[in-house]
Parts: structure tokens; C-alpha cells; sequence
């Protein structure tokens, strides 16, 4: 039975290697984001449906469920970044509040959002996945707070979806190339210090995100729910 997909941010970067993914195994994927282009691209290229849509806005949310099936039986929470690398640079309490709250927007409201907006679409059996980050463990100012929680609150919605056989997860990456999350103003050297810092000896790609977010939406993963699986090359170790 060919399943549905919803990949939020899903014209660039990790959610558009999921989304091909999902693609390329037949599944019926549905792909949206703030930006029109690069979703039209992907689905010119890929057969994916584009959508539209600011997940941070209710009324967006809104109108986006008038364009969804009534089953969805993936979710995958990838819109977010770091809004910091789009501050004015402004320093003001004022400006420092805004930053602050756009950050918790992009990476924790959203998912939340968009989450309790399909909760009654979510199919039995399905999953949802979220995009967090190292920064949740490593620190990285309003960012990190924001991935911090998102996993947080995952813990209780795993609860919430488990009696459905919905299992909820957060996948983890740490450095990934290839995608805009740096707005190209990574210096070099901060990148060799990245790379340096795994066991692999390797900047992450799109495709190590999208393989375990599909690991968790497959048959072999309906046991494993409020968990956080880090894909960061061993950037980060735990036991």
C-alpha cells in the first residue's frame, strides 16, 4: 500500500533528500516550505506534490489542511534553522527578545503546530519524525534551546500518538554539507574544526539524515518512539 509523506522544508537540504527518497520508493510525497521555487523545482524533477505553506502560522496551517488527504501516515518536521544567520544585528533587549522568539518559532513552534494540525490525519501505524540538531547537546544560543525542546516535547507526544501505533522521533544531525543552513558563510576553518571533531573523518550529507528519518518511518522501526537517534559522525558520543 503506497503511503503518504508530508516533508515540511522540503524544497532544500535534508528535507529534499528525504522527500526524493521517499519518492524513489513509490511512496506519495507531499512537499511544503515558505518558498515557492525550490519546491517547484523538486517537484518537476522528482513527481512530488508542492505546497506552499508558513509552518509557523496557524492561519497557513489552515488553509494547508484544505490541500491534504485525510491520511497521512508520515509526518516529517524538517522547516526550521537557525534565524540568527538572518538577524539585522541589532543588540537592544527588544531585538535580542525577537531573535529569541524567532528561533523557538522556526524550530519548536513550528513542528508543534503543524503536528497538532494533522494529529487527527495521522494514520495507525505511521510515524512522526523531526528534524533536531547537536545543538540541542552542544549549545548554540536560542537555536539550541529551541532543538533542546523540541525534543523535549517529543517525549510527551510519543506518549500521546503511542496508543495509535504512531511512534514520534527526533533524528539528530551535526555538521551536514550541501545545504543553505550556513547561508554560505561557513569559514573554512570552522568547517575543518567541525570535521575534525567526528570519528568518521567526514562532513555529514543530506542522504545519512533521509536514510535513518526513513529507517524510522519503515516497518523495521514501529518499537522505537520518544527517542533521539544522533547521525552526527560521532561529533557527539553517547551510551
Amino acid at each position: 500500500m503506497t503511503r503518504t509523506i508530508v516533508v515540511t522544508g522540503g524544497g532544500t537540504g535534508i528535507g529534499r533528500a528525504a522527500a526524493q527518497l521517499f519518492a524513489e520508493q513509490g511512496e506519495t510525497v507531499i512537499v511544503t516550505g515558505r518558498r515557492p521555487r525550490p519546491l517547484h523545482e523538486l517537484a518537476a524533477e522528482s513527481g512530488v506534490r508542492a505546497l506552499v505553506c508558513d509552518h509557523t502560522d496557524p492561519r497557513a496551517l489552515t488553509t494547508l489542511l484544505s490541500e491534504l488527504p485525510d491520511r497521512i501516515d508520515v509526518l516529517v518536521n524538517n522547516a526550521g534553522g537557525n534565524t540568527d544567520f538572518d538577524s539585522d544585528g541589532a543588540t537592544d533587549l527588544a531585538a535580542y527578545a525577537r531573535d529569541f522568539r524567532a528561533n523557538l518559532d522556526a524550530n519548536l513552534v513550528s513542528a508543534a503546530l503543524t503536528t497538532k494540525a494533522l494529529d487527527d490525519r495521522l494514520a495507525p501505524g505511521g510515524a512522526v519524525v523531526h528534524i533536531g540538531s547537536i545543538a540541542a547537546d552542544q549549545g548554540a544560543g536560542s537555536y539550541g534551546a529551541a532543538k533542546a525542546g523540541l525534543a523535549a516535547w517529543n517525549l510527551d507526544l510519543a506518549c500521546e500518538l503511542g496508543p495509535r501505533g504512531i511512534t514520534a522521533n527526533v533524528v539528530s544531525p551535526g555538521y551536514i554539507a550541501d545545504t543553505e543552513f550556513f547561508r554560505d558563510r561557513l569559514p573554512d576553518t570552522r568547517r575543518t574544526d567541525l570535521v575534525s571533531a567526528t570519528a568518521t573523518g567526514r562532513a555529514g550529507a543530506p542522504a545519512d539524515i533521509a536514510t535513518t528519518v526513513a529507517f524510522l518511518a519503515s516497518p523495521g522501526a514501529r518499537h522505537i518512539t520518544g527517542q533521539v537517534l544522533h547521525v552526527n559522525g560521532g561529533a557527539y558520543r553517547t551510551r
